[in-house]
């Protein structure tokens, strides 16, 4: 039952491949906007705020088609990139990267954006009478203060990227070595007859690496109080 064939294999490794590469891609982008929403005051932060959360409430499948629009090899932009650097989202990894990030984006910044306004704003005011400047007091107070949130975005972003398939499997389909993701590798075996054990191992794999993911987040977080008290 549990011999994994191939194409199983495959796509758990293009998952955690994808998936990896997405938080990494997205933590900096996230930390540093979620940091702006929660720190500052500025005109068009309502537009921010909503542009970045508007993946949560889209369908997955209306920003897998935008991005088709965009980021296509003829799309908008990706005609560009095409044309300038040889380089294309379709039909790709790339691509399903692109739509992991995407999709992760909005549950990293809220979550990191709620760490960072626990912080009191008087140990910052503090540091800034002691001396400290505006990059001094984010990487050695504000930073560290919000590492658990920080943590726990990365796992949310991990998780998200690890079951996206909507967005996915919209813009890059369903190829195998490409875009044949877990959660697209179980589409494809559950509309196969006899394919249910294959779906049934892909699923306990899902569970697993989740289970781990979030395992590694709470001892990480831990760490990082015990650390923080002394």
């Amino acid at each position: 039952m549990f011999e994994f064939s191939p194409q199983e294999l495959n796509a758990i490794w293009l998952s955690l491949k994808v998936a990896s590469l997405a938080v990494l891609l997205a933590l900096p982008w996230a930390i540093g906007v979620a940091w702006l929403l929660a720190r500052k005051q500025f005109w068009g932060k309502s537009l921010l705020n909503g542009l970045v959360h508007l993946p949560l409430v889209l369908p997955p499948v209306v920003i897998g088609y935008l991005l088709l629009i965009l980021m296509a090899k003829r799309g908008l932009i990706g005609q560009y990139l095409w044309q300038w650097f040889g380089f294309t989202f379709s039909f790709s990894w790339k691509g399903a990267v692109l739509a992991s990030v995407i999709m992760a984006f909005p549950l990293m910044v809220r979550s990191i954006r709620l760490a960072f306004e626990s912080v009191d704003p008087k140990l910052e005011q503090a540091a800034r009478t002691l001396g400290a400047g505006p990059l001094k007091c984010f990487f050695t107070l504000n930073l560290p203060l919000a590492l658990s949130g920080i943590i726990a975005g990365t796992v949310l972003g991990f998780a998200r990227s690890l079951g996206e398939f909507g967005a996915t499997i919209t813009f890059v389909s369903n190829i195998p070595n490409q875009s044949k993701t877990i959660p697209a590798a179980l589409f494809t075996f559950i509309e196969t007859p006899n394919g249910e054990l294959a779906a049934a191992r892909l699923c306990a794999v899902a569970i697993g690496i989740s289970l781990v993911a979030l395992f590694c987040s709470e001892w990480l977080a831990q760490r990082q109080k015990k650390y923080a008290q002394h």
